[in-house]
């Protein structure tokens, strides 16, 4: 029983990447001075969109030159955000996000090119991890087939994964990665679609299961309502590894109806570049559920968002806090997690991830810097009291 003792880092899709350069210029400006500010190892999780990958994988020396980079600085890299394939910081990204999804080749082809970069990076005696998206979003219209087109596909890159193993003698493993409104969302249809992947994968079923499993985001699976240390522990029961814990807190308003502050500092929560699906839990526990934030749910959320006991909004905000004004978070839900994924006899990943700094309300851009840090040393204040 204990958590990964890999350095902690954050998610670097919190800086603009659209080449080799912005990448490393991102980790000069804000990755170094956050392990100087932080004072101990920190490790880049490193999101390398598509244009990056073509670009590092351009030139025969251009992985080991990045790699030569990156321990210049001082950093370690053990696990990449593969979910976005584009540009995550365009004017607006939204459901775009979600594509191209997991029954199109192009996803599987980028996957497996960051595979080959995340190897090259490892350090020694480590294994990888690469989160992805939930197969797709459930506001796309899809084929009847969809879902064991994607299934098929996974168990294909599990393939190659394992050939991959073979020919550096590293581990590097798949995280699919449940989000509200997405062909996975829950935890039961996260187990519902593992064993329909393992049936699908028929002779190929071991190597799917040593190489495909989640990531498991904490902010999304309470945006959710979900006791997360039983979602934990339902996955590990039901076979599904988690390969990877994205550490990441979602907004909560108590009593909306009668919460006039708490709506009037939402407001300034809508923004239009990411998507941010909103859940209303009712008393008898129902929920209703958005697809978006946005002025018109707020200027008219409805009967049962009005008379819900509480809205959580998918908007990743600093795990430090547990409280941002009169609106309130779910950070106790990181602390939850943690100590159910300490009880497993496996060490998946961990990262701090908060993407959204840039659109975040507030008088002026934000010191990244100082906030990454205190994420950084309030996560590791978490992990000491697990």
């Amino acid at each position: 029983m204990s958590l990964s003792p890999l350095p902690l880092g954050y998610c670097t899709n919190v800086h603009p990447g659209r080449s080799v350069a912005e990448v490393l210029a991102g980790l000069d400006r804000y990755t170094v001075p956050v392990r100087d500010r932080v004072g101990r190892p920190i490790a880049a999780g490193l999101w390398l969109a598509r244009p990056v990958v073509d670009e590092l994988l351009a030139e025969p020396d251009g992985v080991a030159r990045f790699a030569d980079g990156l321990a210049a600085r001082g950093l370690t890299c053990h696990t990449l955000n593969a979910f976005p394939y584009g540009d995550f910081h365009a004017a607006r990204v939204k459901e775009n996000v979600y594509l191209p999804d997991w029954a199109r080749p192009e996803r599987l082809t980028y996957t497996t090119e960051c595979a080959v970069v995340l190897g090259a990076l490892l350090p020694d005696e480590t294994e990888g991890s690469i989160s992805t998206l939930p197969l797709g979003f459930k506001g796309f219209d899809h084929p009847a087939d969809f879902l064991d087109v994607a299934a098929r596909q996974l168990a294909d890159c599990a393939v190659w994964l394992d050939r991959l193993r073979g020919e550096i003698g590293r581990v590097v493993r798949l995280a699919v990665e449940p989000e509200p409104v997405c062909l996975l969302e829950t935890t039961a249809e996260a187990i519902a679609f593992f064993d329909r992947l393992w049936q699908l994968a028929g002779p190929r079923e071991d190597v799917v299961r040593e190489h495909i499993g989640l990531c498991f985001d904490v902010c999304h699976q309470a945006v959710e309502f979900e006791d997360v240390a039983q979602s934990v522990r339902a996955l590990d029961r039901a076979g599904v590894r988690i390969n990877k814990v994205q550490i990441s807190c979602a907004i909560e308003l108590d009593r909306p109806g009668e919460n006039r502050d708490g709506r009037a500092a939402l407001r300034r929560y809508v923004e239009p570049r990411y998507l941010h699906q909103t859940f209303a839990r009712l008393g008898s526990g129902r929920q209703v559920r958005a697809v978006d934030l946005t002025e018109e749910l707020l200027a008219a959320p409805g009967p049962e968002f009005a008379a819900a006991e509480c809205w959580r909004v998918h908007f990743h905000v600093p795990v430090d806090a547990d409280r941002l004004g009169p609106l309130g978070t779910t950070k106790p839900a990181v602390a939850e997690a943690l100590a159910a994924v300490a009880g497993l006899d496996y060490a998946p990943h961990l990262e701090v991830e908060t993407y959204t700094w840039e659109v975040m309300p507030g008088a002026g851009p934000p010191d990244l810097v100082a906030g990454l840090a205190r994420e950084l040393t309030a996560t590791h204040q978490l992990l000491g009291s697990v």
